[in-house]
């Protein structure tokens, strides 16, 4: 009898083994290292086109299995059919060609990549893998993209790429109107998905030009009110000209707001804070602290200066015009231009009622026209 289940124990072990499930057969890209070093994505949808670095350093295997996606066309026609505003964008499920399949979305493409953590911080333009939750192991076609700093997020989800151009494509996307549940309530779709080895970088023109070169350049601000020509003072302040040159030209200044204006002392824009729309990777990799490059031009009417806090080598994007003369500000802050043309304009901002020394009405600074003055 004992020998009898003995035997029927080791037919239940068997059983049991049998049944269980095979272990899990992920993907291994079959790409090497250096076949996916430099490559972007370029994703063009019907809000507009974004550009991922794909950081295969990070998750080699994810960006592996989003190449070989993307060269399928398995991307095309889905859509991103999850948006928290300001938040994240979701995309990459193959079940959203078919609005058939709407009460399906965000299950599909999914079970496919092992978790390739790592500690790359969820910071805005971060792209990750999505995952089934408490699954770490369950990535696939399913993607995320952070449209802000996400830091609760990092080292939960496999990141392997970054937005470097189309960041304000991502925020659009993520405002657009949605349901409870986060769904757009007009679809919007990727049309494509194109692998490219990673261009160049862009020229800068300004990084060796002569001060008696930048001396030609002009820059139109275009306001609200009207545009504002601005000559530039290279022999006072050149390494300052020649980052205005350069933020300019990028188009760091479009689509910002005079934030500040002072009857009879300044009016000034140049705020981050005041863009209606994020810098791209890019652009935000041009800004940078100054060191000063104090001179003895009066700050007069028509003087253009940086603004800088207590630290006099603060000073990044924000600069002021002066509409009075105040010689306390002479020598202390690095004067670099002086309006050619416009005070008018200047005037008509700095008579724009405020509440304390914000104007009530918004005075855009909608973009800065670089020009070469005609000898």
């Amino acid at each position: 009898m004992s020998s009898l289940r003995a035997a029927a124990v080791l037919l239940l072990g068997l059983a049991t083994a049998a049944a269980a499930p095979p272990a899990p057969q992920y993907y291994r890209t079959p790409l090497t290292p250096a076949q996916m070093k430099g490559k972007q994505a370029v994703v063009r949808t019907t809000d507009g086109t974004f550009v991922i670095e794909l950081l295969p350093g990070l998750a080699p295997n994810h960006v592996g299995y989003f190449i070989k996606l993307a060269e399928d066309g398995t991307y095309d026609g889905t859509i991103f059919h999850r948006v928290v505003r300001d938040g994240i964008i979701e995309g990459g499920d193959p079940l959203t060609r078919d609005p058939a399949n709407e009460a399906r979305y965000g299950t599909g493409g999914l079970n496919v990549l092992e978790a390739e953590f790592s500690d790359a911080k969820q910071l805005r333009g971060t792209v990750s893998a999505v995952t089934i939750p408490g699954r770490p192991d369950s990535g696939g076609s399913q993607f995320f993209i952070c449209v802000t700093d996400q830091p609760g997020l990092t080292e939960r989800y496999s990141v392997f790429g970054r937005v470097v151009d189309g960041l304000d494509v991502v925020q659009k996307i993520s405002e657009a109107p949605a349901d409870a549940k986060g769904r757009p309530l007009a679809r919007i779709a990727i049309t494509s998905v194109t692998i490219r080895d990673t261009p160049p970088p862009s020229p800068d023109p300004f990084a060796t030009m002569a001060p008696s070169e930048m001396a030609q350049y002009r820059a139109v601000l275009e306001t609200s009110l009207g545009p504002i020509t601005l000559g530039f003072l290279p022999d006072k302040a050149p390494e300052t000209v020649r980052n205005f040159l350069r933020l300019a030209s990028r188009g760091v200044y479009n689509g910002m707001s005079f934030h500040r204006v002072v009857k009879g002392f300044v009016i000034q824009t140049g705020a981050l804070s005041s863009r209606t729309t994020p810098l791209s990777v890019e652009q935000q990799a041009l800004v940078h602290t100054l060191p000063p490059e104090f001179n003895d031009t009066p700050q007069a009417p028509g003087t253009v200066s940086m603004a800088h806090g207590d630290d006099p080598a603060s000073a990044t994007t924000s600069f002021f015009i002066c509409t009075g003369n105040d010689v306390s500000l002479d020598g202390k802050y690095t004067a670099f231009a002086r309006v050619l043309d416009g005070m008018p304009v200047v005037r008509a901002i700095e008579a724009t009622p405020v509440h304390g020394e914000t104007p009530v009405t918004r005075i855009a600074l909608t973009a800065v026209r670089v020009e070469r003055s005609h000898p």
